[in-house]
C-alpha cells in the first residue's frame, strides 16, 4: 500500500493582524492533536488552524477586523 509523505514545513506568519504565531501554533495543537506527533503539520494545515482560529475570535466578539 502506498502513502503518500507530506512536505513538512516551519509556520508560518499569520495573515490576520492581531494573531500571533504562538495563537495559531496552540489552536493547531488543539485542532490537529490526533494525528501529531506522528505526522507534521503542513502548509495547509497552518493555514486552516489560523482561519478556524479567526472564526472562533470573530465568533465570540474578541476579534475585529
Amino acid at each position: 500500500m502506498k502513502t503518500k509523505m507530506r512536505k513538512t514545513v516551519e509556520q508560518p506568519e499569520p495573515f490576520t493582524p492581531g494573531i500571533t504565531k504562538g495563537m495559531v501554533r496552540q489552536h493547531a495543537l488543539e485542532l490537529y492533536r490526533d494525528r501529531l506527533p506522528d505526522h507534521p503539520l503542513t502548509l495547509e494545515d497552518w493555514v486552516l488552524a489560523e482561519k478556524d482560529l479567526v472564526n472562533s475570535l470573530e465568533t465570540d466578539g474578541l476579534l475585529k477586523r
